[in-house]
């Protein structure tokens, strides 16, 4: 289990959930809470007590206006980091993060940010299975080659393993796989389809949008925020039988590599031998 007390962390997240919620009203944005973090308001009115990070998703259209927008409207510490936001950042979907803070999630990606909420784009797709596939393929395929452009190349060592890593960090640029990664977003229009993904999670993350429906008020530590309209639907699709609390070793925790309330994360000093000044999230 995490070393940190994880309930100073639930205490910044949920305040960066509320601070995106009073954006989100005042600008006519949908968004969801998602993932556990739904889970978390049907199950437990509030955080599942062991997870250590908060989901949301906006369907693409308001996502995008948020992205585009974050620089006026989300209160100081607040920041949009995304593809859309900065060019050095390194996965698919958005994070809001607390810039008075520094996080690092992994030891061996060069991202530094602070204490965050993951913001899930929801994007349209066919409702063909097989141009599912092939959509879904595209996406991760993509996705990994970011990751492998921020990877330490010698994560396991000098020898052979780091020589595929090396290979792509000097084939590939970060701006020719974003640009493939926003294109595999963009490939179907998310108003007139009828089937829409979380492309994160893959073909599970496949619904029709009538699941999410129209935004619904939802209890979250005794606040009210917004949920998907069919919970049940979308809950038993992604968990199964989601109110049966998994055994110990289930209770999977993120484990950040670093974590500092205090300090704000373009003042982190990374000591990291792999992390180039050019490249790193800051």
């Amino acid at each position: 289990m995490a070393s940190y007390d994880i309930d100073v962390l639930h205490s910044h997240i949920l305040q960066i959930l509320l601070s995106v919620d009073r954006v989100c009203r005042e600008h006519n944005l949908r968004y969801y809470c998602w993932a556990g973090t739904m889970l978390g308001a049907v199950r437990h009115k509030g955080f599942i007590p062991w997870d250590d990070d908060m989901d949301i998703c906006m369907p693409r259209p308001d996502y995008d206006r948020l992205m585009a927008h974050a620089r006026e409207w989300l209160p100081e510490p607040l920041e949009a980091l995304s593809l859309e936001t900065d060019e050095n950042y390194p996965g698919g979907f958005g994070k809001i993060v607390d810039s008075s803070t520094t996080l690092i999630e992994r030891e061996h990606s060069d991202y530094v940010g602070g204490i965050y909420i993951d913001v899930f784009p929801i994007d349209g797709i066919s409702g063909n299975k097989l141009m599912q596939r092939i959509a879904v393929a595209r996406y991760k395929a993509t996705d990994k080659l970011l990751y492998f452009l921020h990877r330490d190349p010698y994560k396991h060592g000098h020898g052979p393993s780091s020589w595929p890593i090396l290979l792509i960090q000097r084939l590939f640029t970060q701006k020719w796989a974003r640009k493939q990664m926003r294109a595999a977003y963009l490939a179907y229009d998310y108003s007139s389809a009828n089937y829409v993904l979380d492309y994160d999670d893959g073909m599970k993350g496949i619904i029709t949008k009538d699941i999410l429906g129209t935004p619904q008020p939802v209890e979250f530590e005794r606040h009210q925020v917004m949920g998907v309209e069919q919970a049940d639907k979308y809950l038993r699709q992604k968990y199964g039988d989601y109110m049966v609390i998994p055994p110990h070793d289930g209770q999977r925790q993120h484990n950040f590599f670093f974590l500092d309330y205090n300090l704000p994360y373009k003042k982190y000093h990374d000591q990291r031998s792999f992390v180039s000044r050019d490249n790193v999230s800051q």
